[in-house]
């Protein structure tokens, strides 16, 4: 928790440095934050950090320019490792729409290292305990590597964690981004002063050695929903990885006002041109969405659905048929 923290804390920097020009806007208007996967945890820390710094602000305690948020948008997030541990099991059992994942022998065997002695269950429960303390970074790597190893990764098996439909070897979406993030005139125009680099091993190894990804950030979610903003949680209903289950289930978890609408709220189909796009539940300014027949990368998959979801967030509209 304390790298996803102190990144955040950290992120204001990055944006008002020597390229400040570029992100002038940031603070002039409210603005809307994406993230995906692993923003699961700093989706909601960036926002919950920016509401802290511009309460600071408003009392006259800081001088700075506040970053309004207007909406956090999270697709297929991981949110809270206790639930979404489970969940591989349940998803891996029974994925909805595309049936038992795995064979009888490997999902006891899951079921073993989830439940069993010092098991996943166990362990990812002394790490929520240990909270910030001296030996909780230890802790938390000890949990997230065993259930990384022996909840998940039988779990997953030949499939590509990313798209159930497609094995280890799957070819998409394609990285054409990669190139394209290279141009010298792109990174020109977006004030990059480094060359992207998806997932580098340097950044990845600092946040395994605090136990980031064993940790929960469903409490900073539900603040965040507790507050009014808009928020949306979305997942591709193809995705192992941080599916779709796991995801409800973290967000009936959470405790905010409107958890008990949200649990006698019913996931219903929603249409874009007729054709069932989606399944949602809205409360107030909070929505889920499962969206059918896509991977993580829901965008890529779907990218008429998506674009009709998120306009309808950025709209401050409930999710809807178009």
């Amino acid at each position: 928790m304390e790298r996803t923290r102190s990144t955040a804390q950290r992120l204001p920097h990055l944006l008002c440095g020597k390229r400040s020009k570029y992100f002038s806007r940031a603070s002039s208007s409210p603005s809307t934050r994406v993230a995906k996967s692993y923003g699961g945890h700093y989706g909601p820390s960036f926002v919950t950090y920016f509401e802290e710094q511009n309460a600071l602000i408003a009392s006259g305690a800081i001088e700075a320019e506040p970053i309004v948020v207007s909406a956090l948008m999270i697709n297929n997030g991981w949110y809270d490792p206790l639930i979404q541990n489970i969940a591989y099991y349940t998803f891996a059992t029974y994925a909805p729409g595309y049936g038992q994942l795995q064979p009888d022998d490997v999902l006891m065997n899951i079921s073993q290292a989830l439940y069993g002695p010092n098991g996943c269950v166990a362990q990812e429960q002394d790490c929520y305990v240990a909270g910030n303390s001296t030996e909780s970074n230890k802790i938390c790597h000890r949990a997230d590597d065993y259930c990384s190893n022996n909840v998940f990764t039988p779990a997953v098996g030949n499939r590509d964690s990313y798209d159930l439909r497609q094995n280890s070897s799957a070819l998409f979406p394609p990285e054409y981004y990669l190139n394209y993030l290279s141009n010298p005139e792109v990174m020109g125009k977006i004030g990059a002063e480094s060359t992207y680099q998806e997932c580098p091993d340097a950044p990845y190894e600092l946040f395994v050695k605090t136990g980031d990804d064993a940790r929960t950030w469903l409490p900073q979610l539900s603040e965040l929903a507790n507050s009014g903003l808009r928020i949306l949680i979305w997942a591709g209903d193809a995705d192992i990885n941080c599916n779709w289950l796991g995801g409800y289930t973290s967000v009936l978890a959470m405790d905010w006002y409107g958890n008990e609408t949200l649990h006698n709220t019913p996931l219903s189909n929603i249409t874009l041109d007729g054709t069932p796009i989606a399944a949602v539940a809205n409360v107030d300014n909070f929505s889920f969405a499962r969206v059918f027949d896509a991977g993580h990368e829901v965008p890529a998959f779907q990218p008429a659905a998506a674009l009709a979801i998120f306009t309808q967030v950025i709209n401050k509209e409930p999710l809807h048929s178009v």
